[in-house]
């Protein structure tokens, strides 16, 4: 018995879905989610404690574009 192999995905920066960097939309099209949940969720990140500020930037360096 095989298991079907899941089609490879690859977290990368939205080129369609952005408002900035991409990161959030880029996020929200790999865990197939709505990005306006992701952005939520990273305003508040941002507004508690200012971490979501620097993991946002950290991503937006990090992660390539398509």
């Amino acid at each position: 018995m095989t298991t079907p192999e899941r089609p490879y995905r690859r977290l990368t920066l939205s080129t369609t879905d952005k408002m900035i960097g991409g990161v959030c939309g880029g996020i929200a099209a790999y865990f197939n989610v709505d990005p306006t949940l992701i952005r939520l969720i990273a305003v508040v990140l941002a507004l508690v404690g200012g971490g979501g500020i620097i993991a946002y930037l950290l991503a937006w360096l990090i992660m390539p574009k398509p």
